[in-house]
This record gives C-alpha cells, structure tokens and sequence, in this order.
C-alpha cells in the first residue's frame, strides 16, 4: 500500500546521507554495468568466430598436396603428390553417398591490364561449384558455367574491387582484360562477405588454365562438399575414407601424416564454437562472480546502514511503531536504491556495448551485445537480493528493545 509519509521519509533519508546512498547505488550499478560488459564481450567473441568461419560453407573439405615423409612400395620419400583431373573424376564415382559438389582449385598470380589501368592479382582456376564453396555473391552478369569448362573458354569473372581498380566507373562486363599474356573476356562481376582482400581475385575456367600451362590436368587443391546431412560425425567418416582412398592411389604409407593434407570446415567450426563458448562460459562466470560481489558489497552496507540507525528504531519503537512497520520502511528503502541503481548499471552497459560495435574487431570481438531478457534477468536477481540485504538486518534490529537501542552509542 502507497504511503506518502513512508516515502517522505525515505527521501529524507537519502538526502541525510548521500554519500552512504551513492556508495550504495554505485556498488550495484557497477556490478550490472560490468556483469553486462563482460556478457556482452562474450557474445561480441562468438560473432566473431561466427563471421570468420562462415564466411565460406561450413560442409567443405579442402585437399592439399604435399610431399610424402615415408618410403613406400618403391617410391622414396620426399616425393611430391600432385593432384589431377582424374581425382575429380574417381571421387565422383566412388563417393556418391558422401558429396554434395566438388571443384578443383589452380591459383596464380598475375599482371592484369585494361587498356592504360593495370595491377597484380590472384587468379583462381576453378569449376563452376566454386561459387557455393566460396558463397560468391553475383552483382553483375554470370559465374562460371559448365560450358566454359568443356570449351575452355577464356571468360574471367573479377571481383568489386578489381572492377572498381580497373574499370573506375564503367561497366566491365563484356570489356576485355589482359591477364598475363592471354585476353580474357568479363563475362561477371562478385562480391564477397569476406572482405577486401576476397573481392580481389579473378576467377577462370580451371580447364583454360590447364590449357595455358601447356595442357596439363594438374590441380593445386581439390574442394568438396559433403552433403550437409551427414553432419560432423558424418563428415569426419567421409574424410577418413577419402585419405584412405587418396593414399592408396598415390602409393602413400597409410601411416604418413604427410602427402595429403585435409582442412575440413565442419570440425574446425566445431572446435572453435566450443573453445568460443567456453570463453563465454568463463566471461560469465566473472561476470556473476562480480554480481555476487556487488550483492556482498550492497548487505554490508546495509548492516552498516541498520547499525547506524539503531537509536532512531529505537526512538519509534518508543513512539509506538511495530516491527513490521519497521522492516518495511528499511526494506523499501533497500529495494529503491537497489532498484534505481540496478537500472542506471543496465541501461549505461546496453549504451556502451552499442557504441562500441566493430572497434574492437581487432581484438576478436564483434557487435558485443546482451539480449534484453538476460540483461532484466541479472537486474531482478541484484534487485531481489538487495531487498534481501535490507531485510535480514532490518529483521534483527526489529526486534531489539526500545531501551537497549536507545543505549546504543
């Protein structure tokens, strides 16, 4: 039941001590604020990881060659494996359950020119499945095709920033483009999520490549997909018996950790969300740690608050006050302070976490936030045992006598 006395002398009160009130105030306020930092950072350290890692699809499986450490039946080690155009063919055909797509990849580098603009890029020669490997977001014009595969065509799609170094405004599509000795035609223009330095290369057909390098069907890296039903278990068996499949056909010891190399997206996602989450999970931590703090500093001050009172209690006990008129008064008290500065600390950590955004990218931590339901959930919490620190005091100098708390010194 509102009381307007009650309330008068709750603010006369604070206004009495404001030092005592603000020492209050801040301790919750400052448990809040940094319970929410903290979470916050948490949550800004997942985005990051979330961002990184699934920039490219997550069900892709990428093989390097290298060179064998083992002797094996005849071949010495140190001997060089090479992939080829008959690697795409054999998993294809051995491994339908499992893929989804697969592509080869061939990189170099090379002088670019458009009539007086000209810069070094990277060049990819790749097949058409490369697009969803590398999520390739189309501005203008095509990707490469399977037509361009079998003809051998010497189209190029570029990226933003290669249209934008070369082209300035103008339209690059259909526009014809040096790329070392040969003239390719811009037949499309990307985009990608994984910034700058991704919107820099220039894709070809992985034939016209092998075609330009005196007709070779060698590949640099094989990319593949498993199908994202199987998931990680799935995908891990899939790798297994692809190295099984791939050592034995370049004669490699099965027990060479070298040779062939496998990076696969779906256990290295797997890995880094739960080392990500465990992070949260120990930000959290602190952050509670630093709740329980701020509760221990808000009861001592309250104990502090009921000490320094005892002859006033004792003063309207004699007056004819009850006990439980006496806890009220305290506990509303407890529970206002605690209330207001509870939702000062929330409201000032929200404001800092949206201000900081993307500055502290560098440090792995991107957009921090708190959903609201967390943030209220954390501020209830103090709030309850703030009005729980008044109460306990305010309970046991209820119960001293009139003419002892008038003694009290």
């Amino acid at each position: 039941m509102f009381s307007r006395d009650r309330w008068q002398e709750i603010f006369d009160t604070i206004r009495k001590n404001k030092l005592r009130t603000f020492l209050s105030g801040f301790t919750v306020a400052l448990g809040i604020f940094i319970f929410i930092i903290l979470f916050g950072f948490g949550n800004g350290l997942k985005n990051q990881f979330q961002e990184f890692f699934l920039d490219d699809a997550t069900n892709t499986i990428t093989l390097f060659a290298g060179k064998t450490s083992m002797p094996y039946q005849g071949f010495k080690s140190n001997r060089r494996i090479e992939f080829d155009n008959s690697d795409l063919a054999d998993i294809k055909e051995n491994f339908p359950f499992f893929l989804e797509y697969i592509t080869p990849r061939i990189s170099r580098s090379a002088s670019v020119k458009y009539k007086n603009e000209f810069d070094n890029y990277s060049t990819r020669g790749v097949g058409p499945a490369h697009q969803f490997a590398e999520k390739t977001i189309m501005m203008k014009g095509r990707y490469i095709n399977e037509k361009d595969i079998e003809n051998k065509t010497k189209y190029a799609v570029i990226g933003r920033l290669v249209a934008q170094d070369l082209f300035n405004q103008g339209d690059a599509l259909g526009q014809f483009i040096e790329i070392g000795n040969s003239v390719f035609k811009v037949i499309g223009i990307f985009q990608d999520d994984g910034g700058d330095r991704e919107e820099r290369y220039i894709y070809i057909p992985y034939t016209t490549r092998q075609l330009l390098e005196k007709s070779n069907d060698k590949v640099d890296q094989i990319v593949l997909a498993f199908k994202p039903q199987l998931g990680h278990s799935g995908s891990l068996v899939f790798e297994r018996k692809l190295r099984e499949f791939l050592k034995k056909k370049k004669s490699i010891a099965p027990k060479d950790p070298n040779g062939i190399f496998f990076r696969n997206r779906a256990d290295i996602l797997k890995q880094n969300q739960q080392f990500a989450n465990v992070l949260q999970l120990i930000v959290t931590f602190v952050g509670l740690g630093t709740l329980i703090a701020g509760i221990i500093g808000i009861s001592n001050i309250m104990v502090f608050v009921v000490k320094e009172r005892t002859k006033e209690l004792g003063i309207r006990k004699a007056l004819g006050a009850t006990p439980k008129s006496v806890i009220q008064m305290i506990l509303q008290e407890s529970v206002f302070i605690t209330t207001i500065s509870g939702y000062v600390g929330l409201f000032i950590g929200i404001f800092v976490l949206k201000s900081i955004g993307v500055s502290l990218q560098d440090y792995f931590i991107k957009d921090p936030y708190i959903d609201t339901t967390t943030a209220l959930f954390a501020t209830i919490i103090l709030i309850l045992f703030g009005g729980i620190a008044g109460y306990i005091p305010a309970k046991r100098a209820a119960r001293i006598k009139p003419i002892v708390a008038l003694r009290d010194e």
